[in-house]
């Protein structure tokens, strides 16, 4: 525990150690990366990538490791028992800080795939990190604007094409692909300029995530819906590094997603959008219930 020292020194120690420890495993990552590149052959990459998945899952335990040992978080992880490792799963999950992305990894550990996210195109040129995502098969979207879709409807559909080839990548593989439905960090601002419907949540946004359900189908094991809570309420990751964060809860349902969803036309069929519009809502609804009842717990 350094919880005696200054927040900032606090802080600085918690970055110095995330950062090598980045470091270490990313550039164990990077040696299978370039197999990967020089290695066509189909069998041989799906190891490597297995293998990889490995590795970031190993890198996510030990930064999990370092929080246990040097920060005071009270974490009440709540995960299905029937979990499958070597399964794949869709996610969806709210989006308070960068906080989560790293709350997520200590909540789900060795107990599911590895997630992966869909990243906008430019994050490629990340350093260190870039190149890691690509090995990791992580799907970069290029996001055009409406100015843009309109001078050229063609782009429409390109991320559609994107979300399907990325799914095709994970067909013989476990993976979990997260996707926040919100779109962007819940803020008091966001929510009220959408004069969103929900108490704790933005509203939902359910295009790609339907796309992702209709290239995977019938071969996803579940939905996993996950709800991040912070009963102390949501702070920066340098505050997080800090040691501002006390409390942290995790609440994850597994749910069947119903096989309609599997071969609709999201694009064409309204619908069959409204239908999916309407599915996502009650999911959205529910958390947002959910949300009020374990902050209300958290409390007694």
């Amino acid at each position: 525990m350094i919880s005696f020292l200054p927040r900032p020194l606090h802080g600085l120690i918690m970055a110095i150690l995330l950062l090598t420890n980045t470091v270490f495993w990313v550039s164990q990552l990077y040696i299978l990366v370039i197999l990967k590149l020089i290695l066509p052959i189909k069998s041989v990459r799906l190891v490597i990538s297995d293998v990889m998945s490995l590795l970031a899952q190993t890198w996510a335990a030990c930064n999990s490791q370092i929080a246990n040992h040097l920060m005071r978080i009270d974490w009440d992880i709540r995960l299905p028992a029937n979990l499958n490792r070597r399964g794949q799963y869709l996610a969806c999950a709210n989006h308070q800080s960068w906080n989560d992305i790293f709350v997520l990894m200590r909540a789900f550990g060795y107990k599911a795939p590895f997630f992966k996210f869909f990243l906008k195109q430019e994050l490629i040129w990340v350093p260190l990190l870039g190149l890691a995502w690509w090995g990791l098969d992580y799907p970069f979207m290029k996001r055009h604007t409406r100015e843009q879709l309109t001078k050229n409807p063609a782009l429409k559909g390109k991320d559609m094409e994107t979300t399907r080839k990325a799914c095709e990548k994970f067909k013989d593989l476990p993976v979990m692909v997260l996707n926040f439905l919100e779109g962007t960090r819940f803020t008091e601002k966001k929510h009220a300029a959408q004069s969103s419907p929900y108490q704790h949540l933005l509203k939902p946004k359910s295009g790609g995530f339907a796309f992702a359900t209709s290239a995977f189908g019938e071969r996803l094991n579940a939905l996993l819906d996950i709800t991040i809570v912070y009963p102390d309420g949501s702070v920066g990751f340098w505050e997080f590094l800090c040691g501002d964060v006390r409390r942290v809860i995790v609440d994850v349902r597994e749910i069947t997603i119903p096989s309609e969803f599997y071969d609709g036309d999201y694009e064409s069929d309204a619908q069959f959008r409204g239908r999916y519009h309407r599915w996502i809502a009650s999911l959205w609804a529910e958390k947002d219930a959910r949300i009020s009842a374990l902050l209300e717990s958290s409390t007694r």
